[in-house]
């Protein structure tokens, strides 16, 4: 427990569906952070972790009470579609509407999902470890995220999937009040999820997103996908009836966990 000042974790006997929480003082975030997490009832050792980003106006719970996840995810272990896996459900950090999942100032959005989360599994249970595969999946602006930290940071996870993705940094200005972007440069490459697909085209882990054919991101998700095929960069994108609502990605997390996963072996 090393990596952090402080861990608060729920009390056992109120978890209800395998569903936990945590409360960790993080460096990176120079304060609080808050994680849901999924646990499958599990004997088994080195489970995956797949880390589910959220959108806008979002939090910790996100994922979980709008979306079902950790419902979701039982239910298709319980058929046999995915093998036992971990979900972590981070907050962004929680500064003004969304942070993107980018730095502001001396405030590490980044290493906080990317090493916090991590950390943070391992405080919670030793069915997670250093042999574990770790995958990164979000919607909207946690499409961002997930696409441009699964890219920058490829030699760490085995896989990338996101929903309705907000695909380039100045798409989220729309949902932003402006004192999110007052230490912003939308114009760097780092924060630009093509570039690091590009930079890093021949070390990325397997790709796939998806959006809504009545989403107002659906452009920016077709331009994405026709850079990645100018690029010759493998990938799988698909288009399916909806809009950028929960409806949608609850029912489209299954194709992320399957894609990330694959079947039971």
């Amino acid at each position: 427990m090393s990596h952090f000042k402080t861990v608060e974790i729920a009390d056992n006997q109120f978890v209800r569906d395998k569903l936990y929480f945590m409360t960790v003082k993080s460096q990176n975030l120079k304060g609080r952070g808050d994680i849901s997490f999924y646990l499958p009832d599990s004997e088994k050792k080195d489970l995956p972790l797949v880390i589910l980003l959220h959108g806008v106006y979002g939090s910790s719970w996100s994922w979980a009470y709008s979306g079902g996840a950790h419902i979701t995810t039982q239910e298709m272990i319980d058929k046999g579609l995915i093998p036992e896996v971990i979900l972590a459900m981070p907050s962004d950090g929680l500064h003004g509407d969304g942070t993107g999942y980018v730095n502001h100032g001396k405030r590490d959005f980044e290493k906080w999902i990317v090493e916090d989360v991590v950390a943070a599994t391992k405080v919670l249970t030793k069915q997670f470890s250093k042999k574990s595969k770790v995958y990164i999946c979000g919607l909207s602006m946690g499409g961002f995220g997930a696409i441009r930290l699964g890219a920058k940071h490829n030699e760490f996870f085995s896989g990338i999937s996101a929903h309705s993705s907000a695909t380039e940094f100045s798409l989220l200005d729309q949902f932003m009040e402006g004192e999110v972007w007052s230490q912003l440069d939308p114009g760097l490459d780092d924060y630009s999820p093509i570039y690091w697909l590009k930079k890093h085209k021949d070390n990325l882990p397997p790709l796939r997103f998806d959006c809504g054919l009545d989403d107002f991101l659906l452009d920016g998700n077709r331009k994405l996908h026709e850079q990645l095929k100018e690029e010759n960069i493998e990938h799988i994108y698909e288009e399916f009836p909806g809009e950028h609502t929960w409806d949608y990605w609850q029912l489209h997390l299954k194709d992320s966990l399957k894609f990330l996963l694959g079947k039971p072996k």
